[in-house]
């Protein structure tokens, strides 16, 4: 009977629900998931937290960028959208059971916690570099796409030095 009810609650919400934003809980089971089939494809954790912390960042300034365009008065947007998307995906994971393990450390720290913050520096890392691109270039773009592919290379090159250093 339970199952039923819990099933037209899901139901309804699904119907009626709001237009999806960029993160939420759903979207913070869905990380657990992915980082659940990624350990069964054997993609080490540090990668995994690299991409993880690379989305918490990117939702984070989307959600801050988002809010700028709202007449709320909201007292420091990007830091609070910062440390809400944080506390939205780390926490439930820890919860879930994906982080804490004693053994699944690199340098000391969780292999997932290490990768979120080198993936959220690196995230930032290339937001400047393309900036720095565009300085170069008289404010225009070297290549169309520049604003995504200068974060996903840098993402990417961290990637492989991870994988290197945790085979």
């Amino acid at each position: 009977m339970q199952l039923a009810i819990n099933f037209i609650f899901l139901l309804l919400f699904l119907i009626f629900a709001p237009k999806a934003q960029a993160v939420c809980p759903i979207c913070t089971v869905a990380v657990g998931t992915g980082l659940v089939f990624f350990r069964y494809l054997g993609i080490d954790d540090s990668i995994t937290g690299l991409w993880i912390g690379a989305l918490i960042l990117s939702s984070a300034l989307w959600t801050a960028h988002w809010l700028q365009t709202k007449p709320w008065k909201i007292p420091h947007k990007t830091v609070l959208s910062i440390i809400l998307f944080y506390l939205l995906v780390i926490p439930p994971l820890f919860w879930m059971g994906m982080i804490g393990h004693e053994f699944n450390t690199i340098f000391g720290i969780d292999k997932v916690l290490f990768g979120t913050g080198v993936g959220s520096v690196v995230f930032m890392a290339g937001i400047y570099l393309d900036k720095y691109l565009r300085t170069l270039n008289h404010g225009k773009v070297f290549i169309y796409f520049q604003k995504v592919i200068a974060p996903v290379l840098l993402l990417s090159i961290f990637s492989v030095i991870f994988f290197l250093i945790t085979r």
